[in-house]
């Protein structure tokens, strides 16, 4: 739901329209409703609640000091994961005191609570106001990105690149929203380049998992360069990569062996019991691949992939009406499992 970005009180109105053109709504962001007022007169908010009411907004140094008191309750709201409240606080702040930290934590926040378009329009006017901040058109990109506007991600994402073109978290990012459009060979370009700008892990095993879906040999050296640094020896996802190179390009020993590791590890690892399971199905091992099936939904009863594929072990079997029964389980917790709703017509 979109709602106007900014608002307060009457006579916080007066003094924003004083203070500069930048966010220049005051039709507010939400009430304080009478639970929540209470909240803001209990400890550890209580003296910042009280120095706010006290605070004259008129006068020298008056609403910059106002707005300091907002800016930290609401601080300490978001510090209690009252984000809600904390927004509003921001809110007030940022019309009192346009500043970058106030803009950033206000749109921060509003993120967190699901307001995206409030987010969005606070980052638009921030970008514009702060030209040399990098932190404002990021959070918009990835805003974009995730409100499915991925073209308004991808062109700042560019424009960042060009102005700096060792902003090794645009490549990154960039490198992800290419991943999700279908265009591999961009994301390998892009997250190399991450990678070669900032050597962690993060990148490393992206870039290892486009190479192993690939069949690419590099996902091998990839993963291992990471398991070098693993001291501790509690990483999964570069074991789990590994496995799926190797069944991408049926390996298969390999693989369940690298799936076994994961399981090792950590026995709750659903995705690793997963591709293990599909690999014996594979092989036609239809009873061993039923038992690593069930031991996906015995770790998470609400993985649909885990009811779909012990649905097809049991019709492999030729228990086609239990089969149906995993296969509704499936579609119940995921209503766009179109492979699920095709066996089901299938059978029926």
């Amino acid at each position: 739901m979109n709602r106007p970005i900014f608002g307060v009180l009457s006579w916080l109105c007066g003094i924003g329209l004083l203070m500069g053109s930048l966010f220049p709504s005051c039709t507010g962001h939400g009430n304080v409703s009478p639970g929540e007022d209470s909240v803001l007169h209990q400890p550890p908010y209580s003296g910042l609640t009280d120095s706010i009411r006290q605070a004259k907004p008129s006068g020298p140094g008056g609403p910059g000091r106002l707005a300091g008191l907002y800016f930290r309750r609401g601080e300490l709201l978001s510090q209690n994961n009252l984000h809600e409240m904390a927004a509003e606080d921001f809110r007030k702040s940022l019309e009192l005191r346009r500043d970058e930290v106030t803009a950033l934590r206000y749109a921060q926040a509003l993120s967190i609570t699901g307001h995206s378009g409030e987010a969005i329009g606070v980052l638009q006017e921030a970008v514009a106001k702060f030209p040399g901040n990098d932190n404002f058109p990021r959070l918009l990109a990835d805003l974009y990105r995730q409100s499915g506007r991925p073209a308004e991600a991808r062109a700042l994402y560019d424009k960042m690149l060009r102005t700096d073109s060792l902003n090794f978290e645009a490549w990154y990012e960039r490198g992800l929203l290419l991943e999700k459009a279908g265009d591999t060979a961009g994301a390998i370009a892009d997250l190399k380049r991450a990678y070669g700008l900032q050597p962690v892990n993060t990148y490393a095993l992206e870039l290892a998992h486009l190479y192993a879906e690939k069949g690419n040999s590099l996902a091998l050296s990839l993963c291992d360069e990471v398991l070098r640094k693993d001291s501790t020896r509690e990483l999964l996802d570069p074991l789990f990569i590994k496995g799926i190179y190797y069944s991408n390009t049926r390996q298969e020993n390999k693989a369940i062996a690298q799936f076994d590791s994961c399981i090792s590890r950590d026995w709750k690892f659903t995705d690793a019991y997963l591709e293990k399971g599909i690999i014996l199905f594979r092989r036609k091992q239809i009873a061993q691949a039923l038992e690593t099936f069930k031991m996906t939904v015995t770790v998470s009863n609400t993985y649909p992939d885990g009811y779909y594929w012990i649905g097809r072990c049991l019709e492999a079997e030729g228990k086609d009406q239990e089969a149906v029964i995993y296969y509704q389980q499936a579609l119940a917790l995921d209503k766009e499992f179109t492979e699920a709703a095709d066996r089901i017509k299938k059978l029926k």
